[in-house]
């Protein structure tokens, strides 16, 4: 059965660059049938009725109250509705532990295909040098997960050493202000995930179909909006971790290590007044499916685009009185990066406006929306998994319409706020407590060599507590002022400059690990990125950029768009070895969807491709344009105006 992608979605997908309007009006996608109860799922004695249309599950009694639900079916006179590989291992793990449990324990170097999807949920991957020869090396990747960022002084030193004891010796930063510890061996995984849950770090649900990281700006501002914020991401991300134990009991023995909760948290997680919940479940947002794909929430203030909001599932923005005291929020949806090459029903999404709640409410909206996401997102074809799928095809009206349903109320409009601003948080600044917090830029996160000893130096001599941005970078926190200069001084013989000594280009760029552990990668990303720089350093010089005209440029191995690439000025999208597809038109605010330019872009033609683009640019541009503003003006004579002055560019295109 197919429904038609709608207008919505037609007119993203057009928007993206990524169809034109002819195809975007015939588009279709394959529409899910809906969920079935399982077990003790639905305790309604009442049959139970699934629409065709909106692929929600509706009581015959005149109640119609909506119903949770766990697993993919059709109506018993259709054909069972096809299932991915996933959801059936998902079905039958006993809640994310057989066979898992199974393989941990042989003396094999490597887990089974089915307890590969499963360590995912428990925040690991299986990876292998994929430029080895002769055979397979596998290790692990570990991700933590830090709501808004937050690492504690004892977490990070503890991370510091796995890293020389376990992995490879180096620390990855990531876009979701975690930790990435590569290299990891099969018989060393408990102890590296025991060590890190009792230090008061976890991995749980760092990878996997559930809530990812929440991200939240990494500034220790001590300030109600920023605080109120951050508050906000740690209570959403208590309320959508896992609450079966199915963590605990793979790496230390069940016994749980944890803070208590906040009230309004566990209330939240427990109301089931609108049929969100699986009743008597270990899982009760969950239930035994958990969610089609990985869902990703950042939450933030007005202003501050520091987490790129809107390639969100969910975005959410503070909203406060005229006196500064926070009073609701603002909440976007339908945001999301991953494509597939050469698929044009796949493409990445900008988050759009859902509506607007007052601030004892958003743990009820939240949940509302991961409810609706996981009763209705697809679970027969992973690639239109993501909840900007489901939104795509069905509208945002219709949206709003069924999580208003699992809400219990309606949305208030959105409130307008100010312009969005990218924020690094580079530098020195005041808390607002009297001390200091610095934060340093990490070339794509990889902290290493000379860099990392440094860094644990200070953070362990001076006691103090860091934050992980996602750009990638590190903020040191509570820094007293007596100290600034022993901690400049210290930070600059480690190569973790001030700023205004790093060149521009960096201090805005991103890339993905992708070679050699990436099982995904199609090219090189972070190992390539430094000489990609370098050539566009110069190509900026030969047409005469100056030095501060910089352009945010991201690059990923692979469509699946880590480094949030479709949002860059100038992104590279690995699409063959040595090869690259182009984006242009993102903006610096991270408020744009770039545009695919042109594909298969070797590496030996950048300077080719790149400077009858940078040339245009500076002759062309209006008082203060920026690249990606000015591509965006441009798109529709840019490829005629290239042609006509630089035929050779197209030659081997």
């Amino acid at each position: 059965m197919t429904t038609s992608i709608g207008a919505a979605n037609a007119a993203t997908a057009a928007a993206a660059g990524l169809i034109g309007s002819k195809e975007a009006a015939k588009l279709q996608l394959p529409s899910f049938g809906g969920l079935r109860s399982t077990g003790n799922a639905v305790t309604s004695s009442n049959s139970l009725l699934l629409s065709k249309r909106i692929g929600v599950l509706h009581s015959v009694s005149a109640s119609s109250i909506v119903r949770a639900v766990s697993t993919p079916v059709k109506p018993e006179t259709q054909k069972e509705t096809k299932r991915s590989k996933v959801e059936i291992i998902k079905e039958h793990s006993n809640f994310i532990r057989y066979p898992l449990n199974e393989e941990l324990t042989t003396e094999a170097p490597n887990i089974n295909e089915s307890a590969v999807q499963l360590i995912k949920f428990h925040g690991s991957y299986q990876q292998y040098n994929r430029e080895e020869r002769g055979g397979r090396s596998y290790s692990f990747m570990l991700r933590t997960k830090n709501p808004c960022g937050k690492v504690s002084n004892r977490l990070y030193l503890v991370m510091d050493d796995l890293a020389d004891e376990f992995g490879i010796g180096t620390l990855r930063l990531t876009t979701r202000q975690t930790f990435q510890l590569h290299g990891v061996l099969k018989k060393d995984l408990k102890t590296v995930m025991s060590t890190i849950i009792n230090n008061m770090g976890s991995t749980l649900g760092a990878c996997g179909d559930l809530n990812r990281n929440v991200l939240a700006p990494a500034a220790p501002y001590v300030r109600k909006d920023y605080l109120f914020a951050q508050e906000t991401a740690d209570n959403i991300a208590a309320l959508l971790t896992p609450q079966s134990g199915f963590y605990y009991d793979m790496w230390v023995d069940g016994e749980k290590v944890l803070s208590a909760e906040p009230p309004e948290v566990v209330k939240a997680r427990n109301d089931n007044s609108h049929g969100t919940n699986f009743p008597d479940s270990p899982e009760p947002i969950y239930g035994t499916q958990f969610l089609p794909r990985k869902f990703k929430i950042a939450v933030t203030v007005p202003t501050d685009n520091s987490v790129d909001l809107f390639t969100n599932d969910i975005g959410i923005a503070v909203v406060t009185d005229d006196d500064g005291e926070p009073k609701g929020f603002n909440i976007y949806v339908g945001g999301g990066m991953g494509r597939t090459h050469r698929l044009e029903s796949t493409f990445p999404r900008l988050a759009e406006p859902l509506g607007y709640v007052p601030k004892e409410d958003i743990l009820y909206a939240v949940k509302a929306i991961v409810v609706t996401q996981r009763e209705n997102g697809r679970r027969d074809d992973r690639k239109y998994s993501r909840m900007k799928y489901l939104i795509s095809s069905w509208g945002i009206e219709k949206f709003r319409s069924v999580v208003e349903q699992y809400y219990g109320k309606k949305f208030e409009q959105i409130h307008d706020l100010p312009e969005w601003e990218f924020k690094s948080y580079l530098g020195w600044h005041e808390q607002g407590d009297g001390a200091l917090f610095c934060g340093l830029h990490v070339d794509n996160g990889r902290v290493k060599g000379s860099m990392k000893t440094t860094l644990r130096e200070i953070i362990q001599k001076y006691n103090l507590d860091v934050r992980i941005t996602p750009n990638q970078n590190i903020i040191l926190c509570g820094i007293k002022r007596a100290w600034k200069r022993p901690i400049t001084t210290a930070l600059a013989q480690g190569g973790l400059l001030q700023p205004r000594y790093v060149d521009p280009l960096n201090l805005t760029s991103m890339a993905c690990p992708a070679f050699p552990l990436c099982p995904l990668a199609i090219t090189e990303a972070e190992r390539g990125i430094p000489d990609i720089l370098k050539r566009v350093r110069a190509v900026f010089e030969k047409v005469g950029l100056k030095y501060n005209e910089s352009v945010v440029i991201r690059i990923t191995g692979c469509p699946n768009g880590c480094a949030r690439p479709y949002m860059a000025e100038l992104g590279f999208v690995g699409d063959g070895p040595n090869s690259y597809q182009l984006w242009l038109g993102g903006n610096s605010n991270q408020t744009s969807l770039a545009k695919a330019f042109m594909d298969k872009v070797k590496l030996h033609d950048l300077e080719k491709v790149l400077e009858p683009l940078f040339f245009h640019w500076k002759r062309k541009r209006l008082s203060k344009e920026s690249f990606g503003d000015f591509t965006i003006r441009l798109v529709s004579n840019t490829f005629h105006l290239l042609k006509l002055h630089f035929p050779l560019l197209f030659a081997s295109n």
